[in-house]
Formats: structure tokens, C-alpha cells, sequence
């Protein structure tokens, strides 16, 4: 599936919609360089799960967030620091995603990849112009 959006509020709202099709268990892949959009999809992710998107920042410093107060929690986690894989594997992605759902910037940097992730992919245009392509 491919959405064109305008805005970071547009970008969320793909994110909210994809949230509310989501259950306990589902891993979403973000692919996108810096500054394309992936922690505003997140924003979307917490929003459609009933979790107060104001309270979502980009984890690069804490490496993974989890959010409560909605149907479901919410971890979101950010590789772009990592570089080791080892480093990675400790993080226990796999085992954390069973307990809600479970976002992943960054994820190029996974080292291997996970069973019935859905992958969205945000390529920047002009301006504020971003593509997602949403994949299982």
C-alpha cells in the first residue's frame, strides 16, 4: 500500500490508521534517512492505539520506549546508534514485541529479519512531501 503525504500530521494519520488494524505481537519496520518521518509515524502508532501521541520522542538516547494507557503498549525502539550486531540481539526485540506492539527505526540495521513484520518505508520529495510504502 502507498500514501502520499503533506505534513507530519498526515504522516501520523497513516500511522493511526495502521495502528488500529495492529494486534499484541506486531512488529513495524521503519526504513527512512533523517528527518523523513518515522518518529511522527510512531506518534500515529501511539495515537491509533489510544496512547497520547504527545508523549512520544525519538528513543536514540534510551534505545527503546514503551508507552501505556491504550489498548495495547507500545515499545518503540530506535537502532540508529548501534552498529554492533551483538549489541542489537541483547536488546531482546523479539521477546519485547510479544507484550504489545513493537516500532523499530532504524530497522536496516537488524540483523536478521523478523517473521511477519510489516515494513514502512518513507522516501522524502519536495518540501514536506513524503511517500510511504507499507509492506507484510
Amino acid at each position: 500500500m502507498i500514501h502520499t503525504t503533506r505534513s507530519e500530521a498526515e504522516t501520523a494519520v497513516v500511522g493511526r490508521d495502521l495502528a488500529r488494524t495492529l494486534a499484541a505481537g506486531a512488529v513495524v519496520l521503519l526504513f527512512g534517512d533523517l528527518g523523513a518521518g518515522k518518529t511522527a509515524f510512531v506518534r500515529g502508532l501511539a495515537d491509533g492505539l489510544g496512547i497520547d501521541p504527545a508523549d512520544v520522542s525519538s528513543p536514540t538516547f534510551t534505545l527503546i520506549h514503551e508507552y501505556r494507557g491504550g489498548r495495547l503498549r507500545l515499545f518503540h525502539a530506535d537502532l540508529y546508534r548501534l552498529n554492533d550486531v551483538r549489541e542489537i540481539e541483547e536488546l531482546g526485540l523479539e521477546e519485547i514485541s510479544r507484550n504489545g506492539v513493537l516500532a523499530i527505526e532504524w530497522a536496516e540495521k537488524l540483523p536478521r529479519s523478523i517473521l511477519g513484520a510489516i515494513a514502512v518505508r518513507i522516501d522524502q520529495g519536495d518540501d514536506d512531501v513524503r511517500t510511504l510504502t507499507i509492506t507484510n
